[in-house]
């Protein structure tokens, strides 16, 4: 699936990714390929994104490197949505 992660200042992330789990204000969920269309709200936690993914240098450091392929993004809060394979969370 698509992922793409955008804050107020910058986009984050933009690529493929095999499933993303995030911070729901009723309790952490996660996405695969796939998934049905959903719109949510963030709360503050962790986005962890599994895949191979690149990151540029000018981001680099806002992520943590988890185990197995895992990245790992702190947010305060934010939304997402989730159609025809692409998901979009704008995160705070």
């Amino acid at each position: 699936m698509y992922l793409e992660i955008v804050s107020p200042e910058a986009t984050l992330f933009k690529g493929e990714v095999t499933s993303v789990t995030v911070p729901g204000i009723n309790g952490e969920f996660e996405m695969l390929n796939n998934h049905a269309p959903i719109v949510s709200i963030l709360k503050e936690g962790t986005v962890k994104i599994v895949g191979n993914i690149t990151l540029d240098k000018e981001v680099e450091d806002q992520f943590t490197k988890g185990n197995n392929n895992t990245t790992l993004l702190k947010i305060n809060s934010g939304t997402l949505e989730m159609n025809d394979n692409k998901l979009i969370v704008l995160a705070d």
